[in-house]
């Protein structure tokens, strides 16, 4: 099979590998669609690897046994490669699994784990079916796009009700977008770059406030009333921004951080946390118990589909990593097989 490989700075090519084998509950599945993520930074700094990618969209290809799929199943290949059996798992929360396992070792070939692949290899259970009415370029947003801030905003209860500040609208950030404005929310962005910016407009945000201008939380704060947002969501992981939705949120409000980040964060407990009363959330990914709503944006929500601004064909895997370093992009997805 053929896989990406990033060989040098801004240097990407195919390679030949091992095809993945099935064991046990271990599937194999022929992707159908790759959506890139953060994959560009290896890109550009030159970090050589042949293991890209975590997410993916595909059809089964070969089961060792019966199990939760069958061979011609389109699916999810959800990220990541918990052990399925800790009280997190069970719960439907495997993102935060501490007993992950090594499909090298539980199937036996080294092959698979990249979704940067014409190949991968996944447990069942971490499969979901995609209905026949979503296509699988839609199901390729059912990850890293939707799936953060789908958690995030879930744990907050953000309704209808609720103004939402997004800090930092790359494909994440913009994916909050479409998942706040689904939920009915008044969305609010904190974005810097002008295509980012228009594309937040474009998905529905109200209003976009840039972040360099010192004045920004007095802004967002005139713009609630002087009140505040009920919820804030840091998409960006910059420090700057993780601050300013703690002093942008209304008291008794609600702050949830997406965006990684392992720089130090100042929080000044009384004024921040007790006598504001705010809750802090930090959030990976969602419950796979959510899967259900995930489809429900896909299916429904008027804008999803424009959170896709490129497909390319995975020979072209070059080219695309430098459309997702120019951060002039929403999601970009990869077409296997061409």
């Amino acid at each position: 099979m053929l896989k990406a490989a990033i060989t040098g700075v801004r240097k990407a090519e195919l390679v030949q590998a091992e095809m993945p084998r099935a064991r046990d509950n271990w599937v194999v599945v022929r992707t159908t669609i790759i959506p890139m993520c953060t994959e560009y930074k290896a890109f550009t700094a030159g970090i050589q690897t042949a293991f890209l990618g975590h997410e993916a969209v595909g059809v089964v290809e070969e089961v060792a046994q019966p199990g939760r799929v069958a061979v011609g199943d389109h699916v999810v290949v959800m990220p990541l490669f918990p052990c399925g059996v800790c009280d997190l798992c069970v719960a439907g929360d495997y993102i935060h699994c501490e007993h992950g396992v090594n499909p090298a070792v539980s199937t036996g070939s080294p092959e698979g784990a990249a979704t940067y692949a014409e190949y991968v290899v996944k447990q069942d259970w971490l499969l979901p079916r995609i209905p026949d009415d979503v296509s699988d370029e839609l199901a390729g947003l059912a990850l890293c796009a939707l799936g953060p801030t789908m958690g995030a905003l879930e744990r907050m209860q953000v309704d209808a009700f609720d103004t939402v500040l997004i800090t930092g609208t790359g494909p994440v950030g913009l994916g909050g977008v479409v998942n706040a404005s689904y939920r009915g929310a008044r969305v609010l962005v904190a974005e810097g770059i002008p295509w980012r910016a228009d594309k937040a407009r474009e998905l529905g945000a109200a209003q976009v406030f840039d972040p360099a201008d010192p004045e920004i939380a007095a802004q967002i704060r005139q713009a609630t009333g002087w009140v505040g947002v009920d919820a804030a969501l840091d998409c960006s992981g910059t420090v700057a921004a993780e601050r300013l939705c703690i002093d942008a949120v209304r008291r008794r409000g609600q702050v949830a951080y997406v965006g990684e980040c392992d720089q130090p964060l100042e929080v000044r407990i009384s004024p921040d946390m007790i006598r504001k009363g705010i809750s802090i959330h930090g959030s990976w990914h969602y419950n796979l118990n959510l899967y259900p709503k995930i489809v429900q944006v896909l299916r429904n929500a008027p804008n999803a589909a424009k959170l896709i601004s490129h497909i390319l064909p995975f020979a072209e895997v070059q080219k695309a990593l430098e459309i997702c370093a120019s951060h002039e992009c929403a999601k970009v997805l990869l077409r296997a097989g061409v």
